[in-house]
């Protein structure tokens, strides 16, 4: 299905607190000591996919995570476009733990088509990973993605040290929708760094590893587009129809950007568990929301999650499907964002 008409909420006159972004104070995390690591070898192929033999029941009883094992699991590596890979550990301030805020059957995906749609927001800020999966523009020179498309839990993958990230473009103006996908092409950028987290390469995907499946990206220069907010995770119940949207680039659609909303379903602390429809290469898309902003007095989306993928678990013998994606808590919010800013000021409400 080709998306040819823009579809808008009406804003009601009166506006629900649920509905509306609620800024909170949020955790300082601190770069402390760097130092440097052994250089990858970058032998496997970038997953699409991941598995674990952990469902929402089994993420809920996990025990919850210390002080100290979040310093160690936030800890992070980066690696450089010269193949240099460094380790940093970090400190965290302000943190309490008890204020933390814990294709299926029609396909409802819908094509990208025509430059009124692929060149504007929310749109535009979907991008496309050299190693096969999508990202979102975050910041003048920042792509969010998912760990597994640069890194598969023990090593960076296959062309993880010279990373491009591509911007769809259309070479023709007024091309007719029906070959609109064929003149699709994208403009490439370097990334400079690759921020991982520990929680992710110590996890192995396995478990609360999971929970860590996100990585930023640097561009060796600034990319010129309207990038989309972080935002804190709120509720399933507080988005507006339980409804998440993200847009990415499934490998069954080669060269068209396809879009999709669906509802909310379980949640843990830390994942959400939804069934938008997706394919490979749709994985490492931002999860946004679309919120009431009192501040503003209008309608913002932030990103407020990672798409992972499909997650198969045998559970009683049997094979499950779930569609998951990581949510951006505090401390994840507290840490990109100095990721993106260089300082933790600009870092203090989400």
């Amino acid at each position: 299905m080709f998306w040819s008409l823009q579809k808008t909420l009406t804003i009601p006159s009166l506006v629900k607190t649920g509905n509306a972004w609620i800024l909170q104070r949020v955790p300082v995390v601190l770069p402390e000591k760097t130092e440097d690591r052994p250089t990858p070898h970058f032998l496997s192929e970038a997953r699409l996919n991941v598995a674990s033999g952990c469902d929402p029941d089994c993420h809920k009883k996990a025990t919850r995570l210390s002080y100290w094992d979040l310093r160690r699991l936030l800890a992070f590596e980066t690696l450089h476009s010269d193949g240099r890979l460094t380790e940093t550990a970090i400190g965290i301030y302000g943190y309490n733990p008890n204020l933390n805020t814990k294709i299926f059957g029609h396909d409802g995906r819908f094509s990208i088509a025509g430059q009124n749609f692929l060149l504007k927001f929310p749109f535009s800020v979907a991008v496309k990973l050299s190693t096969g999966c999508s990202g979102t523009l975050v910041g003048d020179r920042h792509v969010l993605t998912a760990a597994h498309c640069v890194h598969d839990g023990k090593n960076y993958v296959k062309g993880a040290q010279k990373l491009r990230v591509g911007f769809l473009k259309s070479k023709q103006r007024d091309a007719p929708q029906s070959t609109m996908n064929l003149t699709n092409h994208f403009q490439w950028i370097r990334v400079k760094r690759t921020h991982v987290p520990k929680g992710w390469i110590k996890g192995n995907a396995n478990d609360i590893g999971m929970d860590f499946d996100y990585a930023l990206l640097e561009l060796k220069k600034p990319h010129k587009r309207r990038y989309m907010k972080l935002g804190v995770s709120p509720p399933a119940q507080r988005l507006p129809g339980r409804r998440v949207h993200f847009s990415g680039f499934d490998n069954d659609r080669p060269g068209q950007l396809v879009y999709r909303f669906c509802q909310a379903g379980e949640e843990t602390p830390d994942l959400l568990y939804q069934h938008c429809d997706a394919q490979p290469g749709a994985s490492g898309s931002g999860v946004y929301a679309r919120m009431w902003d009192r501040r503003r007095g209008r309608w913002e989306r932030k990103v407020i999650g990672v798409f992972s993928g499909h997650q198969w678990v045998e559970k009683l013998g049997v094979s499950q499907e779930f569609n998951v994606a990581v949510r951006i808590t505090p401390l994840k919010y507290a840490q990109i964002c100095y990721w993106i800013k260089g300082n933790f000021v600009d870092c203090r409400e989400g």
